[in-house]
């Protein structure tokens, strides 16, 4: 049996499990896909700021309930989750969770939304569309990040099913995807974002490597550009591991300079994961008012303390519409489905608009 998951397209037959490893053949011969090998577990389960993943147009403000599983699709050079897609999973999925319990923690705990982000959906996809479903009738949505590399079918599935996707765009040279990555095109990832786009909210996430894509950020954008310059775009200041340990960082000031060039065809450009990054707000693209006021927390995302917004959507200056997908919660509020006090959260931090 071929996995019709991602472009991979391994071959599972004779106790094989692909790639990623999460999948084999199933014992139903009649079943036309394949069976997870750990279905319904996770290795990680955390609460934290929807802006942390990050993801900045969907319910600005929001708490997230986090899962993470392991395993990928990829096997990137720099990455710097190795210890989590490239180690034995069984050693990792300490969590076994059922479709209602994630929902039911999400809402013990206050969330106002759920979101699978450490590694590669696609390779735990049939108990994640199960979350969504399940999850949806509680009137909670799930989002999840992904590396774009699933087939068209699974695409639109994934489009259809989930209520935010960020997309891990690495590069748009084939190149880059061959040597680095361990896949022949970009094209595919470039596609995927091109149908996520119809179907879904979309936000994209792009780890700049010194030496490597740095260089590619005005096509990167032109590509945006052209699919729609109001996806939001992070840009995201990767310190390499796994087999790129010792590389050099990328230069803040170099980069910064290059994404200024490019903010004036694409309004919604962050750049994290230095400290101190003043590249976490949003502004109005018409009057120039810092309509969503967040901090940098170090990583790649941020906290918001603060929004300017009429109706959830338009400058409250101007009245400008701004590309949110849903409006502004805030970090305590019990708005979106009933749920118990916040204070029941699974880890320690806390916030508050």
């Amino acid at each position: 049996m071929e996995c019709a998951f991602c472009e991979r397209r391994c071959q599972l037959d004779g106790g094989r499990t692909g790639f990623c490893g999460m999948y084999r053949a199933p014992g139903d011969a009649q079943a036309e896909l394949p069976e997870e090998v750990f279905p319904r577990r996770y290795s990680s389960v955390y609460v934290s700021h929807i802006e942390s993943l990050p993801v900045f147009h969907f319910q600005p403000g929001s708490r997230t309930l986090v899962l993470g599983g392991a395993g990928c699709n990829f096997d990137c050079d720099y990455c710097s989750n190795a210890y989590l897609v490239r180690s034995n999973p069984a050693r990792l999925l300490v969590h076994e969770l059922s479709p209602e319990r994630v929902p039911a923690l999400a809402a013990q705990s206050g969330c106002h939304n759920i979101a699978f982000a450490l590694n590669e959906p696609t390779v735990i996809l049939p108990s994640l569309l199960e979350l969504a479903k399940t999850a949806g009738r509680a009137g909670i949505p799930v989002g999840i990040l992904t590396n774009g590399y699933a087939t068209p079918e699974i695409t639109r599935v994934m489009g259809e099913s989930f209520a935010f996707v960020n997309v891990s765009l690495k590069s748009v040279r084939d190149e880059f995807y061959r040597r680095h990555v361990g896949v022949p095109s970009a094209g595919i990832v470039m596609r995927n974002i091109e149908i996520f786009h119809r179907l879904t909210h979309v936000e994209v996430t792009t780890p700049i490597v010194e030496g490597l894509n740095d260089s590619e950020i005005p096509e990167i954008a032109a590509f945006l550009q052209r699919l729609d310059s109001r996806i939001p775009w992070h840009v995201f200041r990767l310190l390499p591991e796994y087999r790129m340990a010792s590389r050099e960082r990328p230069d803040v000031g170099r980069i910064s300079a290059m994404l200024r060039d490019v903010c004036r065809d694409l309004p919604y450009v962050y750049f994290g994961n230095f400290v101190g990054s003043r590249w976490v707000s949003t502004y109005c693209p018409e009057c120039g008012t810092e309509v969503m006021e967040r901090i940098s927390l170090g990583g790649c995302g941020g906290k918001l303390v603060a929004h300017r917004l009429d109706d959830g959507q338009k400058c409250g200056i101007c009245g400008h519409p701004i590309r949110i997908a849903r409006p502004p919660v805030r970090w305590h509020s019990a708005e979106g489905p009933e749920r118990s006090a916040p204070g029941a959260a699974l880890n320690p931090e806390v916030g508050a608009l």
